[in-house]
This record gives structure tokens, C-alpha cells and sequence, in this order.
């Protein structure tokens, strides 16, 4: 198996930098379109394990990345706890139901996972089966504070007016709201590993929204509480973890207090720095923008080998954008920025 995305997670040496791309199974592919088409709806797609298992395999099949990431949707928890999630195009995610009051919260739900989001782990075990060990396996899920941004707002948001005026006007509903989240993604990882994944990955979109006393304390406590969770369980106590906070990079020391593996990094911090204040401690994986790869082919090798070489030499870097691939981009790119990766890095 290429297990260099593994290794680099453990900061071990690798024969050359490992690279995979979040979003990397999405509109950007022609292959990607005509499954969605097929599907009738995103919704469908993600809940449809043969289809979420053909996207996840599409990018792997087309280019040397060194990991594939499961087809789904962090919204798919808030869909299983009964908040109704429609996606339309040009309008984004939509709750029939959103989160306001006290009461809202108390009237969620409990969650079983395998009843709810089965359909994710029998995509995981289709893609186990499909790979058969040529690179490993991704399982994830949104950061119970990202969750509640949606399910507090309803949906999308620019202002974050009502989520935020809950976590200043009625703290203990919100600190509620977040325990529900997580032990509801504490199973749902748990069961992804069972299934066959073989990392793990939180995905804190929002997390840089907040200040640092909100993010330590609404942010980063909750993910904090899962990595503990996961870590002092032997089924999922060696399974990497990564934590990415998108706009987090004043928080690196205390994010790598948590616990985790390694910490994603948008591009607004340099590697090399980040790599100082973190240490040894946790694998950095990031960051190029994704912008870059809307440039020239010269331009892509250009800023990827400045990304290589801004991390140095030495164990614990996995290659990634620093936020998800944009749908306009040409595969042809793609493929330049892998093949660059691996061959500037070859040791």
C-alpha cells in the first residue's frame, strides 16, 4: 500500500511529500457531473452508497494522490438529528427547522448512527473493498461548533447573527447544543473507523469566525472532547487525527494541545512558522491557495515547490490546499500540482 500520507502523519520518513485535496471528489471533475446527474440531487448522491463510493474513487482514479477522502456532507449529522436539509443550486444548504431557542434543543433527537448514516459506512466499507490497499482512507465530519452555525442560522450565513447572539445571550443552551453535536460525531467517527477508515478528520469551517475566548471555549473544547473520545478507545486510539480551523492560525499551540495528529492550515500562515511554534508535537498539512490553481501551469510548480520548500526538510508534512478545490478549476492543474508535489519532494 502507499502509506506515505499515513507515515507523514506519524512524522516518519516518506520517500517523497504525500498530497490529497479537500473537495477533491467534486465539480471540478466531468466524471463527478454525470454521477450527480445521475443522482438526481446532491442529497442523493451523498446518501446513495454506490454513487458516494464511485465520486470518492474518481480523483484517485485519475491522479497519483496519496489518499482518498469518503463522498459525503458535514450537514449529513443535522440532516440524521431530523432538522430536515435540502441543497438546491445557486442557494446552498437549507433547514426546513433551525435551532432557537432552548426548547428546539431539548426536543433533538438521540441519534444511532448506523439507523441514520448507515449509508456513509457502507460507502466506506465500498471503497475499502475498491482501493484494496493502494492508498488509505479518509472518514470525516464538521466540528460540532461548524454544525451548530447551521443549525442555528438554518443554513448558510454571512452575519452569524442568531448563532452567535445564543452563544452570548444564552451560553448554557449553547454549550448544550455543542455536547449534543458531540457525542453524536464521537459516534459517528467512531463507526467510519469500524467501517474501514483510516484517518480522521474534523473540519472547523467557522471556527475562525470567533474570538479566541469563543473559540477555546466553543470552538475548541468540543473538538478537544473528541479527540480525547476517540484516542481512549482501542478500537480508534491509533487512527491520525487532523483538526483544520479555517482562519485558525493564532491557535496552533492550542490546537495541538488537544491531542491530535497533525492540524490543517489555510494559506494565511507560513509553514515554516507554523512548524516553530508547533514543534514536533503534531504534522502540519496544508496550504497552498487554492486560487493558484486557476494560474498557469508554470505558476502552479512555481508556488507548489515555494510550499515545499517554505516547510523544509524534515518529517511531518502532508500537501493540501489550504480550503477546498473551487469547481472551475481544470483537472489538467490538478495533475500538474500532484506530479509537482512528488517529484520536488523526492528524497
Amino acid at each position: 500500500m502507499n502509506d506515505r500520507y499515513l507515515k507523514a502523519l506519524r512524522r516518519e520518513p516518506v520517500d517523497c511529500t504525500p498530497i490529497w485535496i479537500m473537495r477533491q471528489a467534486g465539480r471540478y471533475l466531468p466524471e463527478y457531473r454525470a454521477s450527480r446527474e445521475r443522482a438526481g440531487s446532491f442529497l442523493s448522491l451523498c446518501k446513495t452508497p454506490e454513487l458516494a463510493a464511485e465520486v470518492t474513487l474518481q480523483p484517485i482514479m485519475r491522479f497519483d494522490l496519496d489518499a482518498a477522502i469518503i463522498f459525503s456532507d458535514i450537514l449529513t449529522i443535522p440532516d440524521a438529528m431530523g432538522l430536515g436539509l435540502s441543497v438546491k443550486d445557486g442557494v446552498g444548504p437549507r433547514f426546513e427547522r433551525s435551532l432557537r431557542t432552548r426548547g428546539d434543543i431539548d426536543r433533538l433527537p438521540d441519534v444511532d448512527v448506523l439507523e441514520k448514516l448507515g449509508y456513509v459506512m457502507s460507502a466506506v466499507r465500498m471503497v475499502r473493498r475498491e482501493l484494496s490497499g493502494k492508498v488509505p482512507l479518509i472518514g470525516f465530519s464538521g466540528s460540532p461548533w461548524t454544525l451548530a452555525t447551521y443549525m442555528v442560522e438554518g443554513g448558510s450565513s454571512k452575519e452569524f447573527r442568531y448563532v452567535k447572539s445564543m452563544m452570548h445571550d444564552s451560553p448554557h443552551t449553547m454549550l448544550l447544543l455543542l455536547d449534543k453535536i458531540t457525542r453524536v460525531v464521537v459516534d459517528y467517527l467512531k463507526e467510519q473507523v469500524r467501517a474501514g477508515a483510516q484517518s480522521l478528520m474534523l473540519f472547523d469551517t467557522w471556527g475562525g469566525i470567533l474570538s479566541t475566548t469563543d473559540y477555546v471555549e466553543y470552538s475548541l473544547e468540543s473538538m478537544s472532547k473528541i479527540v480525547s473520545a476517540l484516542k481512549s478507545d482501542p478500537e480508534t486510539g491509533v487512527i491520525p487525527i487532523t483538526l483544520f480551523t479555517k482562519g485558525g492560525a493564532s491557535w496552533l499551540e492550542a490546537i495541538a494541545d488537544t491531542g491530535c495528529d497533525a492540524i490543517g492550515l489555510d494559506w494565511t500562515i507560513p509553514l515554516q512558522s507554523a512548524r516553530q511554534r508547533v514543534g514536533h508535537r503534531v504534522s502540519l498539512q496544508g496550504n497552498m491557495d487554492p486560487t493558484v490553481l486557476y494560474a498557469s501551469e508554470e505558476k502552479i510548480r512555481a508556488e507548489a515547490t515555494r510550499v515545499l520548500s517554505d516547510f523544509g526538510p524534515g518529517e511531518g508534512h502532508v500537501f493540501n490546499l489550504g480550503h477546498g478545490i473551487h469547481p472551475g478549476i481544470d483537472p489538467a492543474h490538478v495533475r500538474v500540482l500532484v506530479d509537482t508535489v512528488h517529484k520536488a519532494s523526492a528524497r
